[in-house]
Formats: structure tokens, sequence, C-alpha cells
């Protein structure tokens, strides 16, 4: 099932998305699907697919990046946000900040949170996500080297491409994560290359921190990370999730 966000005669609206139709919902999909009226899909303009409180997001969980930036094998998460003004939909643009020397794209596979979540047992996650996307964690990548911690780079508004819709049912067995500049293949990894797995990082994240009815967790990007310029377009594919695609823009 995918599940989106859509505004529809100025009002903005959980849906489902089949065919060329929106079904629109009475309420989030968090406890249950309700539509209550169906519209063409041209009739609406597609929003952000969900409404966090919060982005986690993690870093160093392949073991092909980890091999590729000659680090060491964390013994636990590494772990950091991005704030939800960050947040684009597939097809916005994705600004170069002014100063920015290098700006990277990280191709990553996101769940949604769908009920409040702490202390979750790992062998219980599956009844926490709503669903499954795609995210680009893009980067400053000279600033990240610059400051001591990494909330500045991951930051700018626009850093947060996620879509383009949220999937509710996805077969994560050998799920391959890829990514690609002006078409050209970049990254491609499984989640089996995971450092973490998805049972370990939403455990130990939600020891940490509450998670919230519609938050993201985003899992981390293998090896093949690389630069955008202003004029480039950078595309995530993850099987099942279809493609999001950004272009990157002048400040």
């Amino acid at each position: 099932m995918k599940i989106t966000r859509a505004n529809y005669d100025g009002k903005d609206y959980w849906a489902k998305i089949e065919a060329d139709s929106l079904l629109l919902l009475k309420e989030p999909p968090f406890d249950k699907i309700e539509p209550f009226k169906e519209i063409a899909l041209k009739t609406a303009q597609l929003i952000v697919p969900t409404e966090p409180q919060k982005i986690v997001l993690v870093g160093l969980n392949y073991r092909d990046h980890a091999k590729e930036l000659d680090m060491e094998i964390p013994d636990e998460p590494i772990i950091f946000f991005k704030p939800t003004s960050a947040l684009i939909k597939d097809g916005d643009n994705i600004v170069y900040p002014v100063g920015v020397k290098r700006l990277d794209y990280e191709a990553e596979l996101a769940v949604v949170i769908k009920r409040e979540a702490k202390n979750i047992d790992q062998t219980r996650v599956a009844d926490y996500i709503l669903g499954y996307s795609s995210l680009n964690d893009v980067t400053a990548r000279d600033i990240q080297k610059k400051d001591i911690q990494w909330s500045r780079a991951k930051s700018f508004d626009s850093f947060a491409p996620f879509g383009p819709w949220i999937e509710t049912d996805l077969d994560l067995d050998n799920l391959r994560v890829k990514s690609y500049l002006n078409s050209e293949l970049k990254q491609d990894s499984a989640i089996s290359n995971f450092i973490f797995s998805l049972p370990k990082l939403l455990a130990f994240i939600s020891s940490i921190m509450t998670l919230k009815p519609g938050d993201i967790v985003s899992t981390g990007t293998p090896s093949g990370v690389g630069s955008m310029e202003v004029g480039d377009r950078v595309s995530i594919e993850i099987d099942g999730l279809g493609l999001l695609s950004n272009t990157v823009i002048s400040a």
C-alpha cells in the first residue's frame, strides 16, 4: 500500500495512492486506513509524505561504507538529527548553500513510525513501523569535516529529500539501495551489509528517546558517496519504493 500526503482544495490530507487516483483519508493512517473521498491524482499537489516531529539518522551503518572510509566498525549505532525544515519531497530542488565547498548525496532506506515507541523489544519492531521510504542525507562535507559535530553540515533547508511515498508492505530480504548522479549509478548495496539491523537500530534509538507517530528513522548509507554540483540530478532507488529524484540549484 502506498501512503502519502497531499494538498487538495487548500487543505492537507493523508492519502492512499491507487493508480491515477488518491483516496483521501479521514485521519492519519497510524491506527487504520479510512478513506472518505476519491479524487484524481492530477487534481492534488503531493507534499512530503509524512509529518514528523523529528528525523533520526544513523551514521556508518554499512560495512562497505566503513571499509571505504577506512573506519573501524562502531560498537553501537552512531545517531544524529536533521530538522524537519530540511525536508523536501520528490521533485523539489536541493539548494546548494552559499559558502559550502562540497555537497554530497547519501542514499538511505528510511522507516516511518506509526505508534509511540519507547524501549521497543527487537522482536516487536514491525508493530511500530508504518512503512518505508527513501531519504537522501544531503551533507555539506567540508563543514562536516570542520565542525566537531554534524548538526550544521546536515541541517540546511532542502537537505532531507524524502519520498516519493511510504510503502507499507516491503520485502526486506536482499533489499538493494542505489543512487544515481545524472543517471550514472554511484551507490549499489544491500541492507544485508548493515552493521546494525533494523530491529537493533529501533530498539537502540527508542531506549534513548520516545519515537512518535510520523517520525522518520533513516538507516545509513552504503559505499559510493560522492559530490554534487549545481545542475546535477540525484536519484535514490530502493527496491519497491519508486524513485526519489531532486535537482541541485544555486542559492
